[in-house]
């Protein structure tokens, strides 16, 4: 098998899980495969592998695995979006695919840069004309 090469995965989770990660990737614009992997990738960084294999906690895990990508070889989730588009539509000209891979960005935009405000981690700078990074002085 050529390295990187997507490979499908199966677990099996019960229906009210799968339900909240389909709501929960809805939430987010994001296709449930495409969640699910954000999410595992999400819980193997909070484990902070060092490069020698042990976590914070002191635990020896696999070295290796410090190495490994967070994202899929080739893949953004662009394909998985460009996926569920056809699936719900049957039939899209260019103009519904774009739609459909870049729905609600301006919203997600302005959530994201008023959460990074109210965390005091960007701010809105008039002299500048633009946001910047709040300097952790």
């Amino acid at each position: 098998m050529a390295n990187g090469e997507r490979v499908p995965v199966q677990t099996y989770v019960t229906e009210a899980q799968r339900d909240i990660w389909e709501r929960e990737a809805k939430q987010r614009d994001m296709s449930r495969a495409e969640y699910v992997r954000t999410m595992v990738q999400a819980g193997r960084r909070s484990f902070e592998l060092s490069e020698t294999g042990t976590d914070t906690n002191g635990d020896s895990g696999n070295a290796g695995d410090a190495q490994v990508s967070d994202a899929t070889p080739g893949v953004d989730g662009l394909e998985d979006r460009i996926l569920d588009v056809l699936e719900n539509e049957g039939v899209a000209d260019w103009e519904t695919l774009v739609a459909g891979v870049t729905d609600d960005i301006e919203s997600r935009l302005d959530t994201t840069l008023e959460r990074l405000q109210a965390d005091n981690r960007v701010r809105y700078s008039g002299r500048r004309g633009g946001y910047t990074v709040v300097d952790d002085e």
